[in-house]
């Protein structure tokens, strides 16, 4: 990323001209705190260097973009149709959305699918980034889902700690049946469990089936329904969004909160040896430099697929 006039840590209402990968880009604002003591620039920063290891997990997945114009303090707004002022060169993908709030059948997303995407989503203080666990094809058909992701939410009082133990429970149950889990934090209170398996049409069932098993067999510790009054002190598996029409928050991505936090993969030998809840909040420098020193930890999710059982 180049810059043709200033640079990141401008402040006001400066426009700076970058060019990216061959695409320019007008940057602005880069001096406003989107979250407290970290500015914009610093975030289009985060962006541009966790691309590498970030982007295959964004590649052919419409992402919803949520954004906070005036900072974590400020308000939010989901975003999932590409804006008026959309470049040319951002691809975008037409998708089925049957029962939309906006009352369309159908919604033009953004896929980023490249650096110059993400750079110009994090000017548009796009702080989080959420995928669906299936992919597009080169001519915008929707596949069938390639992931199944089960995200982890412990119920005050328990906090990630228990999370990691359901988690290393979950991954067996789905070591019996074949499958093979990798963990990320969810950047909040959580964790989320991912899958990868061959393309099925069966993922959101078989989710709900592998999360109500675990409940069964762990009823004191393992929730698996949403009603909110049976979490207290459990961990909810959330199996929902398996369902086509939802999202998570993608590998890498900031969090909004009080301060900036990643979705950050995690070892297993990480979660075994979780005691205390700060021990995986992870801020952007620490989620680089564990880049630097472990790879991509969910690189497993971009490679072999195994088939769902029947």
């Amino acid at each position: 990323m180049t810059s043709r006039t200033g640079g990141a840590g401008t402040g006001g209402g400066e426009r700076v001209s970058v060019e990216v990968d061959g695409r320019e880009l007008s940057l602005s604002n880069l001096g406003k705190d989107l979250y407290p003591d970290f500015t914009k620039g610093e975030v289009i920063d985060y962006y541009a260097r966790v691309a590498p290891v970030m982007l295959p997990h964004l590649k052919d997945r419409p992402a919803t973009r949520i954004r906070w114009p005036d900072g974590v303090s400020g308000g939010k707004f989901f975003e999932k149709n590409a804006p008026a002022h959309t470049p040319g060169w951002v691809r975008t993908a037409t998708v089925p959305t049957p029962g939309s709030s906006t009352g369309r059948d159908t919604l033009d997303f953004v896929v980023v699918d490249d650096l110059a995407t993400l750079v110009w989503c994090a000017n548009l203080a796009a702080l989080e980034l959420h995928v669906p666990q299936w992919r597009i094809g080169p001519r915008g058909g929707v596949h069938d889902p390639d992931l199944v992701v089960f995200d982890l939410d412990p119920g005050p009082p328990a906090t990630v700690v228990e999370a990691c133990e359901v988690a290393g429970l979950l991954r067996d149950l789905l070591a019996e049946d074949g499958l093979e889990s990798h963990p990320k934090t969810s950047g909040k209170k959580g964790l989320h469990l991912y899958v990868p398996i061959e393309e099925s049409s069966r993922t959101s069932q078989y989710a709900k089936a592998a999360a109500q098993r675990l409940a069964g067999e762990h009823p004191g510790l393992v929730v698996a329904k949403m009603d909110k009054r049976l979490r207290k002190g459990k961990v909810f598996v959330d199996w929902s969004q398996n369902n086509p029409a939802k999202t998570t928050v993608a590998p890498y991505s900031l969090r909004a909160a009080d301060s900036p936090s990643v979705s950050t993969p995690v070892s297993w030998d990480e979660l075994e040896s979780c005691r205390d809840a700060t021990d995986l909040v992870f801020t952007p420098a620490e989620a680089l430099d564990r880049i630097a020193d472990h790879g991509d930890l969910l690189e497993p999710l971009l490679g072999d697929r195994r088939p769902l059982p029947s």
